[in-house]
């Protein structure tokens, strides 16, 4: 078994990761923007270290992500209890339907909406990031840009702190390989209507880079 896995979304995430590592048998890798790219790379990075004789023991998903105000700050890093694919469902006149509550057969539906993140992996990572924050990360498709859709998904999840593209691809990913799976970002803007402004990118990777010493 080889060490630890480490996927982002960009390669400027990457980078900011593998500077601040002080264990080199971790491997950081960008992996695609999205839930889709995101996961089907990381079922082929997981596949051929399986095949090769040496899988990963675990792999975490990292990089950046919108906080939810008055959850987090930006700049602020955070740990996933569990990631969510939040937009994954069906609209109705009620509001929106998780998949999960759609009455699919349970061998249709796969993991649902929702994978739990790997307790003891979770463990270790706050041990490391004791000042981090700890909640439900969402996974969008479509990154949230207004004040009603903001509402909307805090009210239907107020455990998230942070909204991103890619934990829950990777999450899947991990769990039909039966990988150990965590989550960890850092916040560069709050989730609300979209301001380039509030972004702040700087802050974001010098946290992250600085969260990477408890990747090992």
């Amino acid at each position: 078994m080889t060490g630890l896995l480490v996927v982002t979304a960009v390669p400027a995430e990457a980078e900011a990761v593998r500077a601040g590592l002080s264990d080199d048998s971790v491997t950081v890798l960008p992996v695609g923007v999205g839930p889709a790219a995101a996961g089907a790379a990381t079922a082929r990075l997981l596949a051929l270290a399986e095949s090769a004789g040496r899988p990963y023991r675990a792999v975490v998903s990292a990089g950046i992500g919108g906080g939810f105000v008055g959850r987090v700050a930006v700049g602020d890093t955070v740990l996933a209890t569990r990631s969510v694919a939040a937009d994954l469902g069906a609209e109705s006149p009620e509001g929106f339907i998780p998949v999960d509550e759609l009455g699919m057969p349970p061998e249709l539906l796969g993991v649902g909406n929702d994978v739990p993140v790997d307790p003891d992996l979770l463990a270790a990572l706050r041990t490391a990031l004791p000042a981090a924050a700890v909640g439900a990360v969402l996974t969008v498709s479509t990154v949230t840009g207004t004040a009603t859709g903001t509402d909307a998904l805090a009210a239907r999840h107020p455990d998230a702190v942070v909204e991103a593209m890619e934990g829950y691809g990777v999450a899947v990913a991990a769990a039909q390989a039966g990988v150990p799976f965590a989550e960890l970002r850092t916040v560069s803007n709050p989730i609300g209507p979209r301001d380039r402004g509030a972004w702040r990118m700087k802050e974001a990777f010098a946290a992250l880079t600085e969260a990477a010493h408890a990747l090992r």
